[in-house]
This record gives C-alpha cells, sequence and structure tokens, in this order.
C-alpha cells in the first residue's frame, strides 16, 4: 500500500526564497577576459535567453550582447586568443551534438565553424602562438572517433591535422596546436598514454583499470619538452607530475595522501604550475611559485579561503576570480596583481542577497565497512544550535550525485539552498566510486552499483538517524543520472528506507542502458564493462540483470517522480518509458514529467523551474516541507505529465491553465 504522509514535520527556516532565485537564469555569469584585457565577456539574459555580452574593462554598465540565441541559451565561452572573436558551443535540444560558434566582436558577425548535422565538436585547444585557428574533433568520418582539425575563427575554413586512425581516445596540444600526447584505451580497460614522436606514435606511460580515471593529462609546457600529467600510477591518490616526452622521466611536483590534486593553476604563456588544489572536506590552495603565495594570501584575506581563479589575462596581471561558499552565491570579483586591487564585477544572483541561506557542513562517515564518506550536511536556517546537528529531528532529502564517476564537494548548492529552505535537512554522500579520493576509493565502486555504493547511501542515513538529524520514516531521496538510478535502487532494493523517491534522467535497465551508449563512448565502454558489468559474457548479463531495477518493480511501495529529457543521448528516454510502463502494468502509481526539448538534464530556464515546481510538490506531499505554489512557473516550458500528475498538489490545475490557449491580444491603434 502507497504511503504519503510521514510523522516529521519540516521546519520553519524563514522568508521563502523564490524558485526562479535560485534556479532561474542567472544575471550575470562566466565571466572572461579577453587576452590583452581590453574586454571582459560575460553570459547574461538577452530577451530571456542566456548570450554572451562583451564590455570594455572597466565599463560593465556599457555591455552589449553579441550573440542572438533564441531558445536553449549559451551556456560555454571562451576567447580566441587574436582578441577579435569569442567561441561558443551550442546542441539542439541537449542532443549534445555541439557546434563551435565563433563570432566577431567588433561586428557580432556569427559563423558555425562546424556545420555538420549530427557531429559532435569537441574543442581540443587554442593559443596565443596561433591565434587565428582553433583545434577541433569532429566526429564526421567515424561516430565513434574525432579527428583533430585546424578551422580558421574568422572564415570557419577547416584542414584536417590528424586522422584518428588509431582510435585514440583525446588529444592534448602544444603551442603551435600539434598534437603531441594522445590516450589509447585497451581492450581490458587499461590505458596508454601515447607521445607523438618522429612523425610517429610510441607509449610514454601504461596503466591499468585500476589508474584510468585517476590518471590523465593536463597540458603540454610552453618548451614542448614536458607535459603536466595527473598520476595515480604507483600511489593511491592523483599527484600533479611533471614527465619529460624526451626521456620519460618523471617529476612529482604535487601530491596529498587525502585527496587527488584537483586543480592546477598555469601560468598562461608557459604553462608553468603556479599552485595547485586539494579537495578533501573543502578545498585549500598550495603555491608552487612564491610570487603566487603572495596572491593568495592577498586573495585569502579579501575574499576568504573559498575561491578559484576562472580567467587571466595573457600577460597574467589581471584575473577574473569566483568565490564559492555555502553561503556565497557565486559572487564573481577582479584582481589587480600589480595594484593589489580585489574589485568585485558582480553578483551571478543579486536576487539571493539577504537571503537566509544556510551554512553547510562537511562530515565524514563511516561506511559498515570502515570507508570513509566525505559528505555534506545542510540545515534549515536556525534550525540548530550552531552545532552542525538540529534541535530536534527533521524530515531529510539524500541528494545523490550523478556520474557515478564525480562528487560532492564544499560551496553553493543551489539544491542545497532549496531543499533547506523548505524546511528540510539535505545530505550528499560521496558514496564509493566517488571521483576525488584516491583510486582505492574509486575502485571500490567497481561491480558494486545496487550494492556497496548503495549500502554506502543507507549507512549515510543511518548515521543521520542515529544524530537525530530525521526519523526513519522521514527520508526521501532524490539524483540525476546515477543519483536518478539511485533512486530507483532505493524504491526497488530497499523499499522500507524511503518515504518517497524523486529520478531525473536515471537509467532502471543496466543492460539497455550499455547498448545504447553513444558511439563516441566507445572508448570509454570497456571501462563501463569493467566498472558495471560486461553485457558480453553470461555473468555480466545476469549481473546487470540482478542490479536493475526494472526487475524489482513489484518492490516499490512509496511514491515515486520520474523527469526525463526526451533528447538525452546518454540514459535514453526508454530507461523511464521502461520503468513507467512496468509500474502501469503492476497498478503502482507513478509520477511521470518529460520535456521534449531537453536532454541529460534540463537546460531551458522555463523547463528547470517548472521541474523544481514539480518536484517541490511531490515532496511537500511526501514529506510534509513548505512550498512555493506553481506561479507562472509554467510560462513557456515544454512539460508534459503523461501520468500521476494528480499526486503533486496543485500539478493538475498547473497543467490546465499552461495547456489553455491564450486569450487575443488587444487591438491597438497605430502610432501617431
Amino acid at each position: 500500500m502507497m504511503t504519503t504522509t510521514i510523522s516529521a514535520v519540516a521546519a520553519e527556516p524563514g522568508v521563502l526564497i523564490p524558485r526562479d532565485a535560485l534556479f532561474g537564469n542567472p544575471t550575470r555569469t562566466q565571466a572572461r577576459l579577453s587576452p590583452d584585457g581590453r574586454f571582459i565577456s560575460y553570459i547574461a539574459p538577452r530577451d530571456g535567453v542566456l548570450n554572451v555580452w562583451v564590455a570594455p574593462y572597466g565599463k560593465l554598465d556599457a555591455a552589449r550582447p553579441i550573440t542572438q540565441d533564441v531558445k536553449r541559451g549559451i551556456r560555454q565561452h571562451f576567447w580566441a586568443y587574436d582578441g577579435k572573436h569569442v567561441l561558443y558551443l551550442q546542441d539542439q535540444g541537449g542532443d549534445e551534438n555541439w557546434r563551435v560558434h565563433s563570432v566577431e566582436v567588433a561586428s557580432g558577425k556569427d559563423i558555425d565553424l562546424t556545420p555538420i548535422a549530427g557531429v559532435q565538436a569537441q574543442v581540443v585547444g587554442v593559443s596565443p602562438w596561433r591565434p587565428e585557428v582553433v583545434l577541433i574533433g569532429l566526429n564526421d568520418r567515424k561516430p565513434e572517433w574525432h579527428d583533430l582539425y585546424e578551422i580558421d575563427v574568422a572564415t570557419g575554413a577547416r584542414k584536417l591535422v590528424e586522422q584518428n586512425d588509431q582510435e585514440f581516445a583525446g588529444y592534448l596540444e602544444d603551442g603551435a596546436l600539434k598534437p603531441r600526447l594522445a590516450v589509447k584505451s585497451g581492450v581490458d580497460g587499461d590505458e596508454m598514454l601515447v607521445r607523438n614522436a618522429k612523425g610517429g606514435w610510441d607509449s610514454l606511460l601504461k596503466y591499468g583499470q585500476e589508474d584510468t580515471q585517476t590518471t590523465s593529462p593536463i597540458v603540454i609546457e610552453g618548451d614542448g619538452h614536458t607535459a603536466l600529467i595527473g598520476s595515480s600510477v604507483g600511489r593511491d591518490t592523483s599527484a600533479l607530475v611533471r614527465v619529460n616526452l624526451d626521456t620519460r622521466v618523471q617529476t612529482v611536483l604535487a601530491a596529498s595522501d587525502r585527496a587527488d590534486v584537483a586543480g592546477v593553476w598555469l601560468e598562461p604563456l608557459s604553462r608553468r604550475p603556479q599552485a595547485y588544489s586539494v579537495n578533501y572536506l573543502v578545498n585549500s590552495i598550495t603555491a608552487l611559485v612564491p610570487e603566487v603565495q603572495r596572491d593568495i594570501d592577498a586573495l585569502t584575506k579579501a575574499l576568504g579561503p573559498q575561491f578559484d581563479v576562472t580567467s587571466r589575462t595573457l600577460d597574467d596581471r589581471k584575473w577574473v576570480v569566483v568565490v564559492d561558499d555555502p553561503v556565497t552565491a557565486l559572487a564573481t570579483w577582479l584582481y589587480d596583481r600589480d595594484s593589489g586591487a580585489v574589485t568585485k564585477l558582480f553578483d551571478q544572483r543579486p536576487a539571493l542577497t539577504g537571503a537566509p541561506l544556510a551554512p553547510m557542513t562537511p562530515l565524514e562517515i563511516k561506511a559498515r565497512d570502515g570507508l570513509t564518506l566525505v559528505s555534506y550536511l545542510t540545515l534549515p536556517k536556525g534550525s540548530d544550535a550552531n552545532d552542525g546537528r538540529p534541535d530536534r529531528p527533521l524530515p531529510l532529502v539524500l541528494n545523490v550525485h550523478g556520474g557515478p564517476w564525480a562528487r560532492d564537494a564544499y560551496g553553493f548548492d543551489s539544491e542545497h539552498q532549496w531543499l533547506a529552505n523548505r524546511g528540510y535537512a539535505v545530505l550528499s554522500v560521496n558514496y564509493r566510486g566517488s571521483t576525488g579520493f584516491g583510486k582505492k576509493f574509486i575502485n571500490a565502486g567497481n561491480l558494486e552499483w545496487a550494492a556497496k555504493m548503495h549500502d554506502d547511501l543507507i549507512d549515510a542515513v543511518d548515521f543521520a538517524v542515529r544524530e537525530k538529524i530525521t526519523t526513519r520514516d522521514s527520508v526521501a531521496i532524490y539524483g540525476g543520472s546515477y543519483g536518478g538510478y539511485a533512486t530507483l535502487v532505493g524504491l526497488t532494493f530497499t523499499p522500507d528506507a524511503f518515504a518517497c523517491g524523486v529520478d531525473i534522467v536515471g537509467p532502471s535497465n543496466l543492460a539497455t542502458l550499455l547498448g545504447s551508449i553513444p558511439p563516441y563512448w566507445k572508448a570509454f565502454f570497456e571501462q563501463l564493462a569493467q566498472r558495471v558489468g560486461d553485457p558480453r559474457t553470461e555473468a555480466g548479463r545476469k549481473l546487470l540483470a540482478e542490479r536493475s531495477p526494472i526487475t524489482r518493480v513489484e518492490a516499490i511501495s512509496k511514491p515515486l517522480l520520474i523527469m526525463q529529457g526526451a533528447n538525452d543521448p546518454r540514459v535514453k528516454q526508454a530507461e523511464s518509458d521502461q520503468i513507467v510502463a512496468a509500474m502501469k502494468a503492476k497498478r503502482l502509481p507513478v509520477t511521470y514529467v518529460i520535456y521534449p526539448d531537453e536532454g541529460h538534464g534540463f537546460a531551458r530556464p522555463e523547463n528547470r523551474t517548472s521541474s523544481y515546481a514539480i518536484s517541490e510538490g511531490f515532496l511537500s506531499k511526501c514529506l510534509g516541507g513548505r512550498f512555493e505554489p506553481v506561479g507562472d512557473d509554467f510560462v513557456g516550458s515544454s512539460v508534459e505529465v503523461p501520468a500521476g500528475a494528480a499526486f503533486v498538489p496543485g500539478l493538475e490545475a498547473a497543467l490546465a491553465q499552461h495547456s489553455a490557449p491564450m486569450p487575443a491580444a488587444p487591438r491597438q491603434e497605430a502610432a501617431r
């Protein structure tokens, strides 16, 4: 019998933060300095759609839009080194067949550099030594493999540089935009880093499957004789290593026993490392050269420790710095290294200024086998006496990250703030298989989907119950991609552990998931077979079936919300369709939401805010938290709800209003 209420009551954490302030378009974001420092670009709405804007340096009020996207919005952009063109990427409806566009700043002329339907473009590199071209990978010859092309940013003229006959998974270029390193995947899930020497490719470094998630090339340094790589070969965590491309000699430049080297600051021209970051519970930055230690000290004094440098001028004298603190919604600053001035450029979401944002508490939770799970807890504002525990147990949302080869981290998290503001405790867990904590932690997740990886989530819930953060009957599970799969696993493998679940683009059948991956994931397939299960063997097929929620549909006894993008190239719509059909066949209620113009996640703000409106109403029905009425959140959205709309408060009425014909606009007299 389906349960729709629980005993716990949500907290009342002050004023309700509007969904649009958290999930609508940012006012401004992604600031980028032109190489010469004369301009600064950023992404901001133009008629409600995200576009690229450019302003003279120091004159943000004089910014003007240089792109004209009218539907999906632009989410990735950067400068060509000629200082005259801005490059951006765009796909169609979330299909991830990216095209690269070049826009002339002075005229706004937009050129599609990769105008080939059904082909995915990958930006491999740009260089100040070749400012007129960009190096791009295209899978137009074979959908599984990307060939390399130089493309003129002003004309779109294309020249083949490297035909990928050796089936490399990826390339690394030098300052002349010549491919110098490549990654070659092996038949057993191992990999090889190969070098381009004397016109041919030979082995530079071989490593096994256990190192593939923690070993990868970073950059060819300026002299062309050395490369920086992240490597866990011969150690657990990924270290910053310099490799001599002529002699193969390796030198460890930075390492931590607690976590991988997570990021590297590079001097723009020499590409030499200046500093590195390690992210265990929180991110920390360590200088490699004395001058940059002074910069780190100055920025820490001005902004606190949670910041990152996201853009630099070519002479490295001016930086864009973004503060990523749980209660600071991504403020963007300019730093002048010569004067030491730290000047605020903009708040990405100024509507959150003064909002009751809640602090985030890093935690170390022990799994049942002793593994340490780095986790993050956010409580409703005012619900605790500053000890990281609520004064009384609260409903809890277990927010599971996707990937699974990704991680949760300390910083501003719009979903944590949203859920905490609605009265829930929010817990995110870096379960085994998550990245950032060394190869042993990642490899502990091999073949453990719906097994030990799920045990980690249950152990985290048990911790929250022991600590009186929540009660056992007051926990929802929520997530996207692998997090959506974890939601389905939670409601099928452990149906008594959760009061309800929200699955966003999560796979329900591991066999059909692996059978429908994009063709350009071919190099990654052996890793999937080793880490998830091998569909080519009888034992592998048996394991995939055992670990698939679709095989346990009859166990579902709690409310389930499923959301899907119709154009998702990673987790096809069939993954959601089949479990919804199976539930209907067993007369189990389910709420199913589809976005016809979205992919693996929801990019258009109208779709994004409507999805959170539905999730919010669903959780309020299950956990008793607050919710903001739908209001105008469905305006402009493509949302469709083919099943279960009646379960979510206000959803049927919102859909009826959304689908109703708009009244005719009143006639206006001609202007005189």
